[in-house]
């Protein structure tokens, strides 16, 4: 038996290496993929709008941990016939316009994006049954402000309250709004919709998902009902859904619509539009937007801010707000309906 000090390369036996294809880190760029937007997300599947048809995909290995939700514009390669059975797959995640994101709560740092390349947030309110929730409006105001969406508020069931005092409360912003009756005429929503990716965010019980069946009808999203005691309404919806109003599903009717966005087509000029239907939540954390975020969507206290001390909350001690206020330089419902917001990044959605 030879010692280690006498062998040779005929003693050693080599173990061969796993396959003879050498690791790279070099990508194939899929120049052929073609683009799509994602109308539904379902337990790791992505239903896709190609053209005029409807594509099932799969995630490419490539593009990691990477989230992937309604309204992404994202190119596919493989089966794109939308055939049963069929699955294409996902290799690309096009820069988005515009990301409406929201946390568990106000101390979780984890960003949750609920839509992409959205341009109107509707938040949907009910007037009773259940009673409205301010502060659920004013934190979804900060979202939508954070993400560069124009709100609109739609009040729902308006013949059981009258809509005037929580109009009166928002009159101080500027805020668009529309009500809305059960069997009502929905002319004036459908009116805000036209020409635009909307995306709709509402407590459970509102009659959201009523609405978007009086949309789309063939929507069929399930409805469900208020309970008499906690005054909450149930989840029905599961999970988030693009539907197009007013033409069919195209990826021509979408062109249009991201064209307006950005000036190029007159929004008066559409007939159609998109809107995206959300589960029902009844907690909007807003840790990841800070009060800067917040100053932009209020250019006439932009001024008064930059005088204001390093790391001032804006909300008491030597704010400057409150020297422009004494000066009458500044509008107090403004200043009032600022500071509303801002408190609204603390706390539950309890009223």
């Amino acid at each position: 038996m030879r010692d280690g000090r006498h062998l040779d390369e005929d003693d050693v036996r080599v173990r061969a290496r796993g396959g003879s294809r050498p690791r790279t880190r070099r990508r194939p760029k899929h120049e052929n993929a073609q683009p799509a937007f994602v109308t539904g997300v379902d337990r790791g599947r992505y239903r896709c709008l190609v053209g005029d048809r409807s594509v099932v995909a799969m995630k490419a290995r490539e593009l990691g941990r990477g989230s992937i939700v309604v309204g992404d514009i994202v190119a596919l390669v493989g089966d794109l016939s939308g055939r049963p059975g069929t699955l294409a797959r996902v290799v690309r995640v096009e820069e988005r316009s515009s990301v409406l994101r929201r946390t568990a709560d106000d101390t979780d740092p984890v960003e949750r994006v609920i839509v992409a390349n959205a341009d109107q947030l509707v938040i949907v309110v009910a007037l009773a049954d259940p009673d409205p929730q301010p502060r659920f409006i004013d934190r979804c105001l900060v979202a939508a402000y954070e993400a560069g969406l124009d709100p609109l508020l739609c009040l729902t069931k308006s013949d059981l309250a009258p809509p005037d005092p929580l109009v009166e409360t928002y009159a101080p912003l500027g805020l668009r709004w529309v009500v809305t009756r059960r069997d009502g005429d929905l002319s004036a929503l459908r009116a805000h919709l036209t020409g635009r990716i909307s995306v709709f965010v509402g407590p459970s019980g509102v009659g959201k998902s009523t609405l978007v069946n009086l949309l789309v009808p063939e929507a069929r999203r399930a409805v469900g009902h208020v309970n008499a005691v906690t005054g909450r309404g149930r989840h029905t919806s599961t999970s988030a859904v693009a539907l197009p109003i007013g033409a069919p599903a195209s990826a021509e009717s979408l062109e249009q619509l991201r064209a307006a966005r950005e000036g190029t087509v007159d929004r008066e000029e559409l007939d159609h539009g998109w809107i995206i239907d959300t589960p029902g939540v009844r907690s909007f954390g807003l840790a990841h937007v800070s009060p800067d975020d917040l100053v932009a969507a209020f250019p006439d206290l932009v001024d008064a801010v930059t005088e204001c001390p390093h790391h001032c909350s804006h909300l008491d001690g030597d704010c400057a707000l409150d020297r422009w206020l004494a000066d009458s330089r500044l509008t107090p419902d403004r200043v009032a309906s600022f500071r509303r917001l801002l408190a609204s990044r603390e706390g539950d959605l309890q009223r």
